[in-house]
C-alpha cells in the first residue's frame, strides 16, 4: 500500500501564533517535524499542508515540499483531506506540525496497523507511568480490546480502577491528591493516546465531510467522530514519546528532551 505523510500547519494558533516557525536549535519547528518524518521507511513522500504563505515559503526554503490549502478548515484532518484529494496514495499519515520529536519509526508503526483489513485508522498509545498523567485532562486516555481496536478515548481516567481509586481516595482525600506523592503502581495498566494517525484514503475523505459528533463535541476529541460513525481505529502500544508545542514553555521542555537524547 502506498503511503504519504501530510503535515497540517497553520500560523494562527490561539495560544502560540506562528509556532511552526519558532526556532528550535536554530531551525523552525516545522523543519524538525518534516526532517524527522522523512526518516520513515514506509512513506514515499512528506508534504506540509498549510494556509500560510509564510509557512509555505519557509518549507520550500529548506528544500521541503508544501501545498497551500484553504484557510477555512476547522481541523488539521480537514486540511490534510484537501491535500490528499489530489494525491494517489492509499494511506495518509497525519503528523502534527507542532511535534518536532516525531520519529520515523512511529510513522512506520501506524502504517503497518492498516495491514489489518478491519482497520480504517491506525494510531499509537503509550503506557501511563504517573498519577499526574492519569488525572490531567490534557493527556488523552484510550482503552482498546485484545486485538488493539479502540473502545473509547477520553480526557477522563479510563479505565476507572474502582477499588484502587477508592483506596487512594480514602488515604489522600481524592485520587487527584496523589499526583504530588508519587508511588505509581506498576500493575496499573492505563494508556495515553499519542496523536499520530494513519488513514485509509476513503476513511479520511468520508470523515472530513461529516459534522462533529456529540461525543466529539463533549470531549473535544475529533477521533470520537470516527468511532461514533463506526470506523474502526486500531491502536498499537509504542515505547516512543512525543511532546507537542502548545506554548513557548513547551519549547524549553523539548530542548531538554533533545539535550538528554544527544
Amino acid at each position: 500500500m502506498s503511503a504519504i505523510v501530510l503535515i497540517p500547519a497553520r500560523y494562527a494558533s490561539t495560544r502560540f501564533p506562528g509556532k511552526p516557525l519558532t526556532l528550535l536549535r536554530g531551525k523552525p519547528v516545522i523543519q524538525h517535524v518534516y526532517e524527522n518524518s522523512l526518516r520513515s521507511g514506509l512513506a514515499s513522500a512528506v508534504i506540509v499542508a498549510t494556509d500560510s504563505e509564510t509557512i509555505f515559503e519557509t518549507v520550500l526554503s529548506f528544500g521541503g515540499k508544501a501545498v497551500m490549502t484553504s484557510g477555512s478548515h476547522r481541523s488539521g484532518t480537514d486540511r490534510i483531506a484537501e491535500a490528499a484529494s489530489t494525491l494517489p496514495h492509499e494511506i495518509v499519515v497525519n503528523v502534527q506540525g507542532d511535534e518536532p520529536l516525531i520519529r520515523g519509526e512511529m510513522i512506520d508503526e501506524v502504517i503497518r496497523l492498516l495491514e489489518d483489513g478491519c482497520a480504517s485508522i491506525g494510531t499509537l498509545a503509550k503506557r501511563i507511568g504517573s498519577w499526574q498523567e492519569v488525572f490531567d485532562p490534557n493527556v488523552v486516555k484510550v482503552v482498546f480490546d485484545g486485538e488493539g481496536f479502540a473502545f473509547y478515548f477520553s480526557r477522563a481516567p479510563i479505565a476507572y480502577h474502582r477499588d484502587l481509586f477508592a483506596s487512594i481516595a480514602h488515604s489522600y482525600g481524592s485520587p487527584e491528591a496523589t499526583t504530588a506523592r508519587g508511588g505509581f503502581p506498576s500493575e496499573l495498566r492505563m494508556f495515553k493516546h499519542i496523536g499520530i494517525y494513519s488513514y485509509r484514503r476513503e476513511a479520511l475523505m468520508a470523515l472530513s465531510g461529516m459534522p462533529p459528533s456529540p461525543l466529539e463535541r463533549a470531549e473535544s476529541l475529533e477521533q470520537l467522530r470516527a468511532l461514533e460513525n463506526k470506523f474502526r481505529i486500531k491502536v498499537r502500544e509504542t515505547s516512543f514519546e512525543t511532546v507537542g508545542v502548545d506554548t513557548p514553555e513547551d519549547l524549553e521542555r523539548i530542548e531538554k528532551c533533545l539535550n538528554s537524547s544527544s
